[in-house]
């Protein structure tokens, strides 16, 4: 994929932060270099709307996840930050949303936007460094539940 390597990884806690989260499903989908939602021709409806830049991941009994892709753009023409959609989907309960992955460094990533986050599943900003590879590398902790209304 053009654009600039990112990797993302973190640990899923049940809701008392501490214990790690097994077998929680983590979907997460974005943007490309360009900021767009991009698809195929043979892609099904969903797929459009989430483009090809996603996946879906499951936590083992230590509750890590990891995931590697390229770093988003913002939406053409726009001054939105540059994010990650997540999903959790844990067994036996609907799927929901938790705050998107933002990074601490975008120049549109305003003081607004920092604190009007509802930090559901954590705080979402993520601090990136690259290693000597070039890769952006960030971790983010989640926490099942957290700020989630309703859960």
């Amino acid at each position: 994929e053009v654009g600039e390597a990112l990797e993302i990884s973190g640990t899923i806690y049940q809701q008392d932060g501490k214990t790690p989260a097994s077998n929680i499903i983590l979907y997460v989908y974005h943007t490309n270099a360009q900021g767009l939602y991009s698809d195929g021709p043979d892609f099904s409806e969903c797929a459009k709307r989430h483009g090809h830049l996603r996946g879906w991941m499951k936590t083992g009994t230590d509750g890590q996840y990891r995931f590697k892709t390229t770093r988003p753009a913002s939406y053409p023409n726009t001054a939105f930050e540059q994010h990650i959609h997540p999903i959790i989907k844990e067994p036996g309960l609907s799927a929901y949303w938790i705050d998107e992955f933002v990074f601490d460094d975008d120049p549109n990533l305003m003081e607004k936007y920092r604190h009007n986050m509802q930090q559901r599943g954590g705080n979402g900003i993520v601090s990136l460094r690259k290693n000597q590879a070039g890769t952006w590398l960030g971790t983010r902790d989640i926490v099942l539940g957290k700020n989630v209304p309703g859960y």
